[in-house]
């Protein structure tokens, strides 16, 4: 009852119309930032914090909000339509998105991005709301044994992002994983092929991989095949927007799943949004009856990703506020701006300054509203994106690509870094390589790698202490199974023609 009144608390105060007008800001900020190529959330609060200098702290933070999770859903924008996620989290997205595009339904895809990430924003809202001080504490029971197990079970997700040429998807992974080992070593420090580059000695950065393999691979295939994506104009028609009942009911279970996943990675400190939406894709994948169709334009493939990484986002703030740990790039731009505020995060803000904490919370659920409201009305005329000449289409988005590439370091090596991966992807592609394996290795390589050696350190070279502890042991449990599962299930079928078969055979006796 106590949260009740203090969530009513919190909407007296922000449904004032100076805090509604932040709100409504940071979420269209966030959006237009979070579609451009490259910037994405943590850079868009980035550049826009100094704005908040001598804002009240109520009105700076919710604006930062606002971007934060408006540049969750802005991502999608450019993943659906010309196949380049706006920032790493979106990358899931892509994958069945832009197939839905090419077949004339971008609306669609796009409408089910908005719905899923109202959904997953809404539902992660009032978990926040009322379980944040006890999911905190969950998470800081998070150890190198934990992250290294959970990091493992996200590459079991590879499995079924190989195509049709399994050796190959495998091959792609293998890449990944060597280009998550470039740099200097994150434990003992030491230089790996960096052939002494100094910008390689932080290595080798997602977004360039991604834009590259993803966004430039892609226009050099259709200038190549001269292919182009056809627009039904009755797709452009407002009513067109919406999910049909029948996407809804295929894909809101994924939805309820990925939000729940999406929202317990966020909270673990430094997963993040871009591990949610692999997790939360993945995990549709293998569960959908539709499973073998997805990467060819699915909507519960739009679904699960958009669900999760705004979940995420919304998860990512419960370690910042309870315990003053961010969550993730973003959050930890916020948890600056929280200092430069004079608050400090942790769990005396909610006795010190309950009207900020509550009017955060009301914050995000105002802000969820305004960012589907914009989705929806903003939809017919980002759809008309595709429609324009593809010189002029493909030239933007290159142009979008290069700078985004640029503003990442202000470096000219990381265009040059852009340019070489697309160059990589285009080649993979022709040979048939999936290029998804790729960025989730890397992604996820370095992470799977730094807490495995940490934990080998803090338990001396013990691989049983994986098992003893009751997380990691249930998360690598998990692992296994999922290795092990197409193998069994492989043999049962196996197994099962083969009786067939000795039946068929005694019948004809």
């Amino acid at each position: 009852m106590e949260i009740l009144q203090n969530l009513f608390m919190g909407f007296e105060t922000i449904l004032s119309p100076i805090y509604l007008i932040y709100t409504l800001l940071g979420v269209i900020l966030g959006a237009i930032i979070g579609a451009l190529p490259g910037l994405g959330a943590s850079a868009g609060i980035a550049i826009l914090l100094p704005i908040t200098y001598g804002m009240n702290p109520i009105a700076g933070i919710v604006m930062l909000c606002g971007i934060y999770y408006g540049g969750m859903y802005g991502g999608s924008i450019t993943a659906i339509t010309i196949n380049t996620p706006g920032d790493s989290a979106a990358v899931m997205t892509a994958i069945d998105g832009y197939p839905l595009a090419k077949k004339g339904q971008a609306g669609k895809a796009l409408g089910m991005a908005a719905f899923a990430s109202i959904i997953g924003g809404s539902i992660s809202v009032i978990i926040y709301t009322f379980f944040a001080p006890l999911l905190a504490k969950f998470a800081i029971t998070f150890g190198p044994p934990e992250y290294f197990a959970l990091m493992a079970l996200g590459l079991t997700s590879i499995g079924g992002m190989t195509g049709d040429f399994p050796i190959k998807g495998y091959i792609s992974a293998f890449l990944g994983l060597f280009l998550a080992t470039i740099g200097l070593d994150s434990v003992i420090g030491l230089e790996r092929f960096t052939f002494g580059i100094l910008e390689l000695y932080e290595g080798i950065d997602f977004i360039p991989a991604a834009m590259g393999l993803f966004g430039i691979a892609e226009i050099m295939i259709l200038s190549d095949n001269d292919q182009s994506i056809i627009i039904d104009k009755k797709e452009l028609s407002f009513r067109k927007q919406f999910p049909t009942k029948e996407d809804i009911k295929i894909s809101m279970s994924h939805i309820l799943r990925s939000t729940g996943l999406g929202f317990l990675i966020g909270v673990l400190p430094g997963a993040g949004a871009t591990i949610g939406s692999f997790l939360g894709y993945s995990t549709a994948k293998k569960l959908s009856k539709r499973g073998e169709k997805f990467g060819t334009g699915v909507i519960e493939g739009v679904a699960a990703p958009e669900s999760a990484n705004n979940a995420a986002s919304i998860g990512a703030m419960v370690p910042l506020i309870t315990l003053g740990v961010p969550g993730s790039g973003a959050t930890a731009m916020m948890l600056g701006a929280l200092m430069m505020f004079g608050l400090r995060p942790g769990p005396q803000i909610f006795e010190t300054n309950p009207d900020f904490v509550w009017g955060l919370v009301a914050s995000m659920y105002i802000g969820n509203i305004f960012l589907f409201l914009i989705a929806i009305l903003a939809l017919p005329a980002i759809v008309k994106i595709l429609a324009v000449k593809k010189p002029i289409l493909n030239a933007v988005v290159l142009a979008f690509i290069l700078i985004g590439a640029y503003c990442l370091r202000n470096s000219m090596f990381h265009v040059g870094l852009t340019v070489a991966f697309g160059i990589l992807g285009y080649f993979l592609k022709k040979f048939k390589f999936p290029l998804t394996p790729i960025v989730l290795a890397l992604v996820l390589g370095n992470l799977l790698e730094r807490s495995f050696r940490q934990s080998i350190i803090l338990f001396k070279g013990d691989l049983l202490m994986f098992f003893s502890r009751p997380i990691s042991g249930v998360l690598l449990g998990i692992t296994i199974i999922m290795v092990l599962l197409p193998l069994i299930i492989k043999l049962f079928n196996k197994i099962k023609r083969k009786d067939y078969k000795n039946k068929s055979i005694k019948e004809n006796f």
